[in-house]
Order: structure tokens, then sequence, then C-alpha cells
């Protein structure tokens, strides 16, 4: 195969060699394959002798002349060689292989050409520019050298023309610089007067300290003496002036700086005028203060406070009249101040601290900047200054943070949570550029600290509007309860007690039953709660600097609000809930047997649901991360069960007692031996069926039903076994004899033997019947005592019959198990019975039929 030459311009380029000479590259179309162009390559590093790393591959060169790509390659060897062993067809395959392999070179070739056509061309003409540009530059170059040596000469001229005068010129100059500064010595004096007449100070400090040394160092010398003696009386008189500017304060910063800075550099004691520039800076910053502690009202005195209470108290407002349209939730209201917290705040923060932190900067500059170098660092005037600047900041500071804190602290009203924040995000952000003023000052934490307390304090108060909140709903609710017609199926306004956050609701929105009373009552809590987390939650917004803050995230979170407010209040529903079921004869009277109702309920409600769905509100909206001890769901839960529990309990004990007082009254305040034939059921026992009746429905409005044992078809018709057995007849016999009784007691005794026996005073279970049983239970148990303590006539024994059979045709309705009520009627009955001068039972027949008579 031979070799192609490829002619372009005035150059030779083999036609399969094209290496980029002409900018170090040759480019392959984008679009060829990717194995045609590795061939290519690989060509281009054969032909160079080239390996991968595109190093010269050291390989020995091959000396076969029938190796077609070695340099001593002969073409007949070679194709005597392949006639000789190889057959006419592998001769014509090795043809036809050649034919392609020579084909497929010319492409390939003939491709990179027309790719790189323009970079050939174009380094013809760089090579052909560079050749004209060589050939100017030598011109240039011969120029160069001639001008060079020419000027060489001309030095050298001038250089042997001067050689005799050097040396006198030199000493003539030397003459003359030292001439020079005599002449400024001479006229120092005048200069610093006139310098000192213009007030030009920084001149007049800076001709003197460029002489001084040059004074003391010929001060032996009359005439210098003198010159040093009157600079010295001038420049004590610029010193005093400069003292004396400095102590009246009227300049302003940046002369005051300057006249410092003069100070010290007249070598004036840097102690004393840290202490003249912070003295002088302080009455400034104090004037400030004074401004800021006049727009705040002072402190009252405690036997105003009481006073205030003690009227608070007493104002029918505070009885919870459903008529006041003014909020009772902020039971501390907020004293009329001037400004506003965050006008107070911007105030303090404009005037006071951006005096202080130029005050800092100035001071920095002067004091401990400048005395970085110079001659000042020996006097350590730097480590002096910055303690008395750290105490001094902090002097100030604190009587300025106990403006803040009492400016604070008359923020009561808890009507409206942003201006609070938006004014401690102001004071803490503006604090900031103390802090880089002044790394390692204890001011920036005070501050933080402050807002800390502000904050606490402030869920304090909502806490305490919280349960004011409560306290005076629970006030419309006793109110609304002890309307006519309403103690049983509700009907008032929890809302009269006050909004947190808005007023109360309107007439037109009270409650018409109980089950909405308790609902408008659950549901105004609940809005209170979301209402005072959403305003608490303004201490964590993301654009408040000091959310940011540990405390902020996890402590405030934790223990602020969801232990101090949520839990607290809470644990504060509950407890109250619980005194309630106190013993009646406080000051405010017994409490309502519906209002311990629906506190039962209430409470309930809380254990079900309320108070996970508050605690996860709470954890969502502050993202809590317990890390530290919080109180458990379950823990709450368990108490506010026990809670609605004891509340239960006690409500089935009050209405228990009211009835029982009715059944004592009519045992005790009667004659039971002389009392008449019975006609009719005594009005009282009706009175009991109806107050049982209505307490079945208060309680069936806000309780479940229950279960209930299978009654009997004939259960309001059911006969007592006092009178309906044959041992009980016998009892009553005509052959009644006085050992009668003691066989009827033994009788009677080993009857209750085997009877199951009846927890009077039980705990009840959340549902109707279970209250309604233990009502019944109490009712009937009071009824059966007193009747133990009387003696009975015929009479007295038949009214007895008659009013137990007119309470178990409508008690046994009531409760769990009729057999209950039966078993405490037949003891009534019976012990009536034992009781009796003359046991002669009424008939059955007539009995019911007074009964039915009503």
């Amino acid at each position: 195969m031979g070799t192609h030459w490829l002619c372009c311009g005035s150059f030779f380029w083999p036609d399969f060699l094209m290496d980029g000479e002409a900018d170090g590259s040759v480019t392959v179309s984008e679009g060829s394959d990717p194995g045609r162009r590795r061939r290519v390559h690989g060509m281009l590093k054969l032909y160079y002798g080239l390996n991968e790393e595109g190093k010269a591959a050291e390989q020995q060169e091959s000396l076969d002349p029938c190796d077609i790509n070695g340099p001593h390659f002969d073409p007949e060897l070679f194709l005597n060689k392949l006639r000789r062993e190889c057959s006419l067809a592998e001769l014509m395959d090795q043809e036809t292989c050649m034919v392609k392999q020579i084909r497929s070179l010319d492409s390939d070739m003939q491709t990179l050409v027309y790719e790189n056509y323009n970079k050939f061309i174009s380094a013809t003409d760089t090579i052909r520019k560079m050749k004209n540009d060589f050939k100017k530059m030598e011109d240039e170059m011969d120029c160069l050298s001639a001008n060079m040596a020419a000027i060489t000469d001309f030095s050298a001229c001038i250089s042997g023309t001067l050689q005799d005068q050097h040396a006198q010129i030199t000493k003539l100059s030397g003459v003359h610089t030292l001439l020079r500064k005599l002449q400024f010595l001479f006229e120092l004096p005048a200069r610093l007067n006139k310098c000192l007449e213009l007030q030009a100070y920084a001149q007049a400090v800076s001709s003197h300290r460029r002489a001084r040394c040059v004074l003391q160092q010929y001060s032996h010398l009359p005439s210098f003496k003198g010159i040093q003696d009157d600079c010295h009386a001038i420049m004590e008189k610029l010193a005093q002036e400069l003292r004396q500017k400095f102590r009246d304060g009227g300049s302003s910063a940046k002369d005051l700086s300057e006249c410092v800075e003069l100070l010290l550099q007249l070598d004036e004691p840097a102690e004393e005028l840290c202490d003249k520039f912070l003295s002088h800076a302080r009455c400034r910053l104090e004037s400030d203060l004074h401004g800021l502690e006049a727009e705040i009202r002072p402190y009252p005195s405690a036997s105003a406070v009481k006073d205030a209470s003690a009227r608070r108290l007493s104002s029918p407002a505070a009885a919870g009249s459903s008529t006041d349209n003014s909020p009772k939730a902020a039971t501390l209201t907020s004293p009329t101040s001037n400004t506003d917290i965050l006008e107070f705040i911007d105030r303090g923060c404009n005037e006071f601290v951006s005096s202080l932190c130029l005050v800092i900067t100035s001071y920095q500059e002067l004091f401990i900047n400048n005395a970085q170098t110079g001659e000042l660092v020996s006097k350590n005037i730097p480590q002096m200054a910055t303690g008395k600047l750290h105490a001094f900041v902090d002097d100030l500071a604190a009587h300025y943070f106990s403006l803040v804190e009492r400016r604070i602290q008359e923020e009561k009203g808890v009507g409206d949570n942003s201006l609070l924040v938006r004014a401690l995000d102001r004071f803490h952000r503006r604090l900031q550029a103390v802090a880089k003023l002044l790394p390692g000052s204890a001011v920036p934490n005070r501050g933080t600290e402050i807002v800390i307390r502000a904050a606490t304090e402030r869920v304090k108060q909502y806490l305490s509007a919280l349960q004011s909140f409560y306290m005076d709903s629970l006030t419309d609710v006793r109110q609304a309860l002890a309307t006519p017609r309403l103690s049983v199926t509700g009907g008032a306004s929890v809302a009269g007690g006050g909004a947190l956050l808005g007023g109360p609701a309107s007439v037109r929105d009270t409650p018409t039953s109980l089950p909405e009373l308790l609902s408008s009552l659950s549901a105004s809590i609940l809005n209170q709660i979301k209402s005072v987390l959403a305003s608490v939650h303004l201490f964590t917004a993301k654009d408040i600097t000091f959310s940011n803050k540990p405390y902020f995230k996890g402590e405030f979170c934790s223990q602020g609000v969801r232990e101090s407010l949520v839990v607290s209040f809470i644990k504060f529903v509950c407890q109250s809930s619980r005194q309630f079921c106190e013993s009646a004869g406080d000051k405010g009277g017994s409490t309502p047997p519906a209002l311990l109702l629906l506190l039962s309920r209430l409470c309930l409600d809380y254990e079900t649901s309320t108070i996970s769905y508050i605690l996860t509100l709470t954890d969502e909206q502050f993202l809590v991360q317990h890390h530290s001890p919080v109180t458990p769901v379950t823990t709450l839960c368990a108490e506010a069960r026990e809670a609605a529990q004891k509340l239960l309990n006690h409500y089935v004990k009050v209405q228990g007692l009211i009835i029982s007082q009715m059944l004592r009254k009519s045992v005790e305040t009667r004659d039971w031996v002389n009392t008449i034939e019975p006609r009719n059921v005594r009005a009282v026992m009706k009175r009991v069926v109806e107050d049982t009746t209505s307490i079945d429905v208060q309680v069936g409005l806000l309780y479940e039903e229950g279960v209930r044992k299978a009654h009997s078809s004939d259960s309001s018709k059911r006969t007592f076994s006092v009178y309906s057995s044959s041992r009980q007849q016998a009892r009553y016999a005509a052959s009644y004899t006085p050992s009668a009784p003691m066989d009827t007691n033994l009788l009677s005794n080993i009857h209750k033997l085997f009877s199951e026996r009846i927890d009077i005073f039980s705990s009840v279970e959340f549902n109707k019947v279970s209250v309604m049983t233990g009502i019944i239970k109490i009712s009937l148990k009071t009824f059966l005592e007193c009747v133990r303590l009387r003696t009975f006539g015929r009479y007295g024994l038949q009214q007895i019959q008659v009013d137990c059979h007119y309470l178990q045709m409508y008690l046994w309705r009531f409760v769990s198990d009729e057999n209950l009520v039966h078993f405490l009627l037949d003891e009534i009955v019976g012990s009536s019975a034992h009781r009796c001068l003359d046991p002669a039972p009424m008939e059955q027949s007539v009995i019911e039929v007074i009964c039915e008579r009503g």
C-alpha cells in the first residue's frame, strides 16, 4: 500500500496523518460512527508511534520484508510469498480485502480533510503572517539597539562633564535641607499661634509632633531651648482649649472624636479621657432614659390594688350579668398609658439604643482601635478602655431593661397579643447591634431573658383569663338553670361570661335545652382555648427573630404552652368541677343538681375526646418536642373521668336526698297510730313520682339509656310478698298471739340471709338507668329507715300498703332491675307490719282501685 499525500497551499500533508498542526487538534464530525472515529485515531497513533497514554511507544522496527506495515516492506517478495502459499481463491479474497481497506482509508482521510479544511487554510495564513511579523520585529530591534547605544554615549558625556561639581552640589543640597528645617523650627511658635487663632488644632498638633523630638534633642542650646519653651506654652494653651471643648459637650460627635484624638496625641492621661468621655455620654443617655420613664405609670400602692380588686369583685359585672357587654375574660385591664408598648419600645430603640451604639462606636474608634497601633499599645490602653466600656454599657442597660420590664408588666390585657410580640421582636432585634459592636457583652443575653420572662408571664395571663372565662361561664349556667321552667330542659347563654378575644353572644343565640347548654359551654371553652393558642403562637412565628432561640423552640412549647397553659387549664377545669361536690352551705348556696349533671357530662366528654384533641392540636401547632417530662394524655383523661364520676355520684346523692327529705317529713309529721282509713294515695307519693320522672328526663338529655334486665309482664301490678305469701298471711291471721312477732321476725331474718345485699351508695355508671337506680335506692332506703322509727295502727299500715303499691306502679320503669324496687318496698311494708299494733292488711283489690283512682 502506497502513501498518499495531499497538497494544501505550499505545505504537503500525509493524507491519513492530519495531526492538526494548525491549532493542535483534528476534528471528526460529530455524526460519524464512534467505531470509525476510534479506528482513525488509532491509525494516527500508529503512524506517530504513540501508545494509549499519548507517549511514544518503544517498539523495535520490523525487519520482515513481507510486513506490509513495516519500513522494510518489499512488494515483490510479498506477492511471491502469496502466490506460493495461497490458492487462487485465497488470492482473490486477499485482493478484495486490500481493495476494501484502501477504499476505507481513502474515504476516512477525505472526510478528515473536508472537516479540517478551514483549519488548514487558517494555519497556512498564520504561518505566512508570522514570517512577515518576525521580519518587521527584527527591524525594530535593530533600531532600538542603535537608540540605546546613543543614550549610553550621551549619559557618559554628561557624567564626565559634571564629575568635578558633583560633590559640591551634594553638599549644597544638604545645607539647603538643613536650612529649611531650621527655618521651620524658628517659625514654629508663630505657626502654632496662627493655628490656635484659626482653631486648626489638628495642624498645630501635627506640626508640634514633627518638631518635638528635635527640640528635645537640642534643648541644651539656648536658641532651641527658647523655641521649646514657647512651643510648650502654646501647646499647653491649646490643650486647655481642647479640654474645655471636651467638657462643654456642645460639639458634634465628629468634633468630639477629633478632640479626644488630639488630647491623646498631647499625652493626656487616657484613663481620665475615658472617664470624661463616658461621663459626657452618660448625661445624654440618661436624659433619654428619663424621657422613657416619664411615659410609664408609677407603681400602684398595695392598698390601691386591694381596693381596686374589691371594687371589681363587688361590682355587678363580676356576678356574670348577661347584660354586660364588656369582656370578662380579661380580669385585669391594661392601664391607660400615653403610648402603647410598640411605640414605647420604638422610642427606646431609636433614642437610647441608637445613641448607645453611637457612643460604643466612637469610644472604640478613639480608645481601642486607634490605640492598637503606635506608642499607645505599650500603655495597655485598649484593655483599660474595654473594661470601662463594658461597665458603662452594663450599668445603663440595666436601667433601660428595668424600664422595659415595668412597661411590659403594664400589658395586662389579653385582647391583642400581636402588639406585644412585635414590640419584643423589635426590642430583641435592636439589641443584636450591641452584640455586634461589643462582643462578649451580657446585654443581648439579658434582653433575651426579658423576652422569655415576658412570654412566660403572658402565658400565665392567658391561663388566668381562661380560668376566669370558665368560672364566669359557670356563673351564667347557674343563672340559666335557676330560670323558671328551664331547670330541667336547660336554656341559657353561656357566652354571657364574655369572650376572651371578643364580645358576648347575642340573646338570639341563647340555647333552649340542656344539651344545647352543654354544647354551647363546651364549644365556647374550646374556642377560647384555640384563640389563646393562636395568640401565643405569635411568639414562635418564623418572622420573629427570638423564635429561633432554643427556649422558644423547646421549653416554651413543651413546658410553657403545653404544660403551664393547656394542661394547667384542663386540671383547673377538673379541680374546680370537683369542688362542687363539697358539702352544701357555701356562700354561693348549694349547687344546682342540673349543674352537677352538666359538669359530669362535660368532664366525661373531655375524657373521651376533648383532651386528646386539645393536646394534639397544641403539639401540631407548636411542634412540641418532648425533651423534658410532660403530662401524658392518659393521666389527664383519668383525672377528668375521676371528676366526672365524682360529680355524677354527688348528683345522685343530692337528688336522692331531695326526695328522701320529702319522704322523711311525710313520715315524721303524720300520726300513724290514729290515722283514718286510707281512701287515696298521699300527695307526697305523687310528688315523688313526678320528681323522679323529671329527673329521668333531665338525665336522659345528657346520658344514654343504659342496660336493663328483662321486665316481667305484670311488673306494675305485682303484689308484695309481705301480704301475698302464706307465710306473711299467717302473720296477720286472727290467731295472732304475742309469740307470733318472734316467729315472724325470725322468718324475716332468715329470708334476708338469702337475699342479695343492696349497696345503697355505690358508684353509678355513666348512663341514665344507673343514675336513676342510685337515686331510687337512696330514696326508698330513707323511706325504710323512717318507717322503722315509727309505730303504726291498722290504717297506718294500710296507708303504707297503698303508698308502696303506688310507688311500685311507676318506679320499676326507672331502675335497671325491678326486683330491687320490689325488695325495698317489701322491706318497707314488712317493717311497717312489724311495728303495727293491729296488723290488718288491706285487700289487694281495694289497694289497686285506690291507686288506679290516683
